[in-house]
């Protein structure tokens, strides 16, 4: 990295002077003698030439396993992404953008953000979304915060949820010293008759994930009205690209709305960045976290954008603040928003209807196979299945990386979660039957 530092040594050496130091050991000098490194030489290669880095890399790049296709999800999904997303969010003005720190000066990222807000709002149905959350998890997470109050202190987690969501919203109750129950699921879902002897006077909110971590649609209309009668709210977890098909969470009766928001135009890039999107009723707008971006007209009649909500620590007290959510996630956030302008609602109920349509025509290949479906529900995109042991699954697994294709979640003793989307040809679903043995 040293020839990228500007500047050359004499220069160094005249700002050193116009500091007020005469080299750099004065400039040092308050560090003391026994860390320095000066007697102590440390046992790093030579440095590579540009060209040299990029062929080592490139070698280590290339024992990477590239599957043609995927047939896992579990929470990241490998959807088609129209060119335009890339082409758009690549310019220099949003790469380079970090956060309105001088909003009114920041009227492109402003704008962003409230078009974002706005997709969000309508894809979900809720009357208004924040600026986003780093990832689904931490937006669930975040989603259950906002429910407390100081009579109802208790958080109701469906089991039937992603079990990293579960992790975080778990880590969450901890630090804020807020008791977390776990509602057992049956038959693959919620067990509505459990939650109806859980839910109390003392409850703050139940959280569940629809389609659920299995795929499964949950029902979600009657757990909201088991909460809503216990006085408590529902925040509902949701695929953004089943909202495509399915009823919108605000339909449902959801108080908050939470989800992944990689499907709508991330790739999956090991894991990240992502994007956590949060959405909630009017009654709970001012406690969203983060930032909500409104839209005004300035002095002389013009459109303008302003941060209209600045719930966090950073532009409040911070024993006041609803959360630490600090920078979000805001050029995920853009590439949403690009994704969802470009595929337009009958894109994404086309991506939706497909990827539905596809899970359910391998779920029907693999169950003449034998490999029956665990729970008899409907879902969505991504269903679990029986193989009758672990050796035989495994064996599945193998053979289907042997010919490129990325299979299902090895989950439990025997099981395999398969998500199928739209990228995804009729003809490599029947291949993966052959290979069923």
């Amino acid at each position: 990295m040293g020839s990228f530092v500007p500047g050359t040594t004499a220069e160094q050496e005249s700002m050193l002077r116009e500091a007020g130091y005469k080299n750099w050991d004065d400039l040092f000098s308050g560090i003391p003698k026994d860390v320095y490194l000066a007697d102590k030489p440390l046992d790093i290669p030579e440095g590579k030439s540009e060209l040299e880095v990029t062929a080592e890399m490139k070698e280590i790049a290339d024992r990477n396993v590239r599957f043609r296709y995927i047939l896992r999800g579990a929470g990241a999904y490998d959807h088609y992404i129209p060119s335009i997303v890339g082409r758009v969010v690549r310019k220099e003005s949003f790469l380079t953008a970090y956060t309105p720190y001088q909003a009114e000066i920041s009227q492109g990222i402003l704008q962003s953000i409230f078009e974002y807000q706005s997709e969000i709002a309508a894809l979900t149905g809720m009357d208004v979304s924040n600026a986003s959350a780093y990832d689904g998890a931490s937006a669930a997470a975040e989603g259950v915060m906002m429910c407390l109050d100081r009579k109802r202190t208790k958080i109701l987690v469906s089991d039937s949820i992603a079990p990293e969501t579960m992790e975080v919203v778990k880590t969450y109750c901890f630090g804020r010293n807020v008791s977390c129950i776990v509602v057992t699921s049956k038959d693959g879902v919620t067990d509505l008759d459990a939650l109806k002897e859980m839910a109390g006077d003392d409850t703050a909110c139940l959280l569940i994930q629809s389609p659920n971590y299995f795929g499964i649609i949950e029902p979600a209309a009657e757990a909201a009205e088991l909460v809503h009668g216990a006085g408590a709210k529902l925040v509902m977890s949701v695929n953004p690209i089943s909202l495509g098909l399915l009823k919108t969470p605000a339909e449902y009766g959801a108080d908050v709305t939470v989800g992944e928001g990689q499907p709508l135009g991330m790739p999956l890039a090991w894991g990240g960045p992502y994007l956590g999107f949060m959405a909630a009723t009017k009654e709970m707008m001012r406690k969203l976290p983060g930032r909500i971006v409104g839209e005004t007209t300035d002095s002389e009649g013009r459109r303008a954008y302003v941060l209209t909500l600045q719930a966090r620590e950073q532009h409040i007290r911070r024993e006041k603040a609803g959360s630490n959510i600090c920078s979000n996630e805001a050029l995920c956030a853009l590439t949403a928003s690009v994704y969802l302008a470009a595929m337009g609602p009958e894109g994404l109920r086309q991506a939706a209807l497909q990827s539905t349509s596809k899970a359910h025509y391998l779920q029907k290949v693999l169950e003449e196979k034998g490999l029956k479906l665990v729970y008899d529900r409907p879902f969505f995109d991504e269903f679990l299945t029986s193989s009758g042991s672990r050796e035989s699954r495994d064996k599945l697994l193998s053979a289907l990386e042997k010919i490129g294709i990325l299979g299902g979640l090895p989950c439990g003793e025997d099981e395999i979660l398969w998500c199928v989307t739209e990228k995804v040809p009729k003809e490599v679903l029947d291949m993966v039957g052959t290979e069923v043995q």
